[in-house]
């Protein structure tokens, strides 16, 4: 039931994990949707392509969500978009870059006929009881937005991902007055981004960026290779500059970066100097100290350009001694190990890697710890809700609320699922709707589940064993075999001893079923199963996968 006069938000992603953001507001039957994100699987996930939030509740409510409003185009925030379309077929509302970017993701999906609206800090959409408004912010993409919902009950502010960049590299400055204009009218609520709360001071400028690829780029005689998020259209567009201003062409490498550096352009967010691009094909034909080369593979990602020119398995770059690698971003956690194997394998290769954030190749895009009070003291809400971050950063930024002086009793932790209610004199966190992760593996979405993940965490550690039985229909007796194929637990070749005598204990337990008169195949598998795992285990302390096979002739 929900309460006429009261504000029911829901987070059903983002909290306790970095990415996968998505937030609901409801208000009595009209619901609207902040952001449709993804996270990237952790290594544990084997074999998931991506993670997307659990959406039942939307699903469920369908007839209710009136629409979707993005705050940026980064994949935490757009990637889960086209399994929501697929469901519910409602606008989407966004700057022209994000639309760009989100349009060409609903492409490859075959989506088409979507209902995208574009946006400028500003605007107001009216939807039902919400009048919805966008406020400029910086972030490392462009149009980056902060939302505010205006309802009956009161605003809702959400931030989105920032920083307080004074000195942003399209000159567009975070809209403070309007910041500072809510707060004077009142928020009842907000939502901020907690990503950096454990980090103090302030978050370094995207210009020092530029700055930093300026020296680099002048003291480097061989090709230059630059690594980023493919997202981030201004280090890419000050990569460019530089390389422009020292007469070098670049070349641009990786899918995801030749599609947002195409939509950039197109959309007029980036500015590249004539004849300075080439193509991949070309590189040869000019002098090492003329090339640099803009490449995907930050995080590296197994299949990413990057790390197959550290494999040496990348068509056109192979890389070589006097080569810079200007590695200008930080891991996401969980892809830690990836990016230091990437960076070992390039300095094998000869390669000059430069990757620490104290050179100033990299800058995050979200706020530190005395921006984030900065937003707080101009908004001043009177309840506050720490979003997008691991729990740890949500505990952090709701300590610098009180710090600040918002009450404790008005801050609410929470996680995905929890219901907060807010009413214009009261709020508290009641009841939880299903929340969660759904992980998608190829074309199967939410099919893997935690017994499969289960089978291959076991196949790719210990191996599997197949046990294949012939048994005859009329006597019930074994016609042929015990024949073991074994994948990832032993070396036949050097372990025939070990497989001639599980074969010898898989008769065994055959011939105690034929004794008992036992003929239901589901109970002779589990014997076999049980007593071939018990033998391997003494004899190797492993516990390989048994999967018996019993054919009936």
């Amino acid at each position: 039931m929900i309460e006429a006069d009261r504000l029911h938000v829901i987070p059903l992603g983002g909290l306790g994990e970095i990415g996968k953001n998505m937030t609901v507001i409801r208000y009595q039957d009209a619901i609207i949707v902040i952001d449709s994100g993804l996270m990237f699987p952790e290594e544990e996930l084997l074999g998931i392509d991506i993670v997307i939030p659990d959406m039942t509740y939307l699903m469920e409510h369908r007839d209710k969500v009136k629409a979707v409003f993005l705050t940026h185009g980064h994949e935490d925030h757009v990637g889960s978009l086209p399994y929501l379309l697929k469901e519910i077929n409602i606008p989407v509302y966004g700057t022209r870059l994000t639309l760009g970017i989100v349009e060409n993701k609903l492409r490859e999906h075959g989506l088409s006929g979507a209902r995208l609206n574009p946006v400028k800090p500003r605007d107001r959409v009216k939807l039902g009881p919400f009048e919805v408004e966008f406020i400029r912010v910086s972030h490392s993409i462009p149009d980056a937005l902060a939302i505010a919902v205006h309802s009956p009950v009161g605003t809702v502010l959400h931030t989105g991902d920032f920083k307080l960049d004074q000195t942003p590299v399209d000159n567009d400055v975070v809209d403070f007055r309007k910041f500072a204009e809510l707060g004077e009218k009142g928020v009842l609520l907000m939502l901020s981004d907690s990503t950096n709360a454990e980090r103090p001071g302030y978050t370094m400028s995207e210009r020092v960026v530029g700055n930093a690829f300026d020296d680099m780029f002048g003291r480097c005689s061989g090709r230059i290779i630059v690594t980023s998020f493919a997202s981030n259209v201004h280090r890419i567009q000050q990569a460019i500059d530089t390389a422009h201003r020292y007469g070098r062409k670049v070349a641009i490498v990786g899918r995801s970066m030749v599609n947002n550096v195409g939509i950039a352009r197109e959309l007029g967010y980036m500015n590249i100097p004539e004849n300075c691009l080439i193509e991949m094909e070309s590189i040869g034909r000019y002098p090492d100290n003329q090339l640099v080369i803009v490449t995907t593979g930050s995080q590296g990602e197994p299949m990413s350009a990057l790390t197959r020119m550290a494999s040496g398995d990348h068509r056109w770059v192979q890389i070589q001694p006097g080569d810079t690698v200007i590695v200008s971003a930080t891991p996401i956690p969980g892809n830690e190990k990836l990016v230091a194997r990437t960076i070992d394998m390039l300095f094998r290769q000869g390669a000059e890697v430069i990757y620490d954030r104290a050179t100033g190749v990299h800058v995050s895009g979200h706020a530190s710890q005395e921006e984030l009070k900065i937003m707080i003291n101009l908004v001043r809400p009177r309840y506050f809700v720490p979003v997008h971050g691991e729990y740890r950063h949500l505990r952090k930024h709701a300590r610098l609320a009180a710090d600040l002086g918002i009450p404790e009793k008005n801050i609410f932790v929470v996680e995905n699922g929890q219901i907060v209610v807010v009413g214009k004199k009261k709020a508290g966190v009641i009841g939880k709707v299903t929340a969660g992760r759904v992980l998608v593996d190829g074309l199967g979405v939410g099919d893997v589940g935690n017994i499969v993940l289960r089978d291959r965490k076991q196949l790719s550690s210990e191996g599997i064993i197949i046990v294949v039985v012939t048994i005859s229909k009329e006597t019930a007796t074994v016609i042929a075999g015990p024949d073991l194929v074994t994948r990832g637990f032993v070396y036949v070749r050097e372990s025939e001893e070990l497989i001639e005598e599980a074969k010898e204990r898989v008769k065994e337990a055959l011939q105690t079923c034929e004794e008992r008169g036992t003929s239901e195949w589901s109970v002779i598998k589990s014997v076999v199963r049980d007593s071939l795992s018990k033998y391997l285990y003494e004899k190797t302390k492993r516990r390989p996968m048994i999967l018996p096979i019993i054919m009936e002739v």
